[in-house]
């Protein structure tokens, strides 16, 4: 029962700092040039929805992919105590782990 909560407080911090580049990623890229007076969606709900619009593309892509080299993966795979969908859990990892590859390449341009 521990290792669950264990596991549960590992994922939720993973995409919490994951959450949290992608704004400052948002943040350094983008200009506020909004007129006053519209609505405007907070800096966590656009990096959640980048987060899960990132993940809905790779999530699409490897399917295409396994499609085409018609490979044959399990339905479901069973992690510690969970059932999970293979390629949906990797295209979240990846998604999670995606503005720390960007950092990395940005710090690397630089150099």
């Amino acid at each position: 029962m521990s290792s669950n909560l264990i596991i549960w407080i590992i994922v939720l911090l993973l995409v919490m700092l994951s959450l949290k580049e992608r704004i400052f990623l948002q943040r350094y890229r983008e200009k506020n040039w909004e007129v006053i007076g519209e609505s405007k969606s907070s800096p966590l709900s656009k990096a959640l929805g980048n987060l899960i619009g990132v993940a809905g593309g790779i999530y699409l892509s490897l399917v295409l992919l396994c499609t085409f080299l018609e490979l044959q993966l399990p339905i479901r795979v069973q992690m510690w105590h969970f059932s999970v969908e293979p390629l949906a859990t990797i295209s979240f990892i990846l998604a999670v782990a995606q503005p720390y590859f960007q950092k990395v390449v940005m710090i690397w341009r630089r150099i």
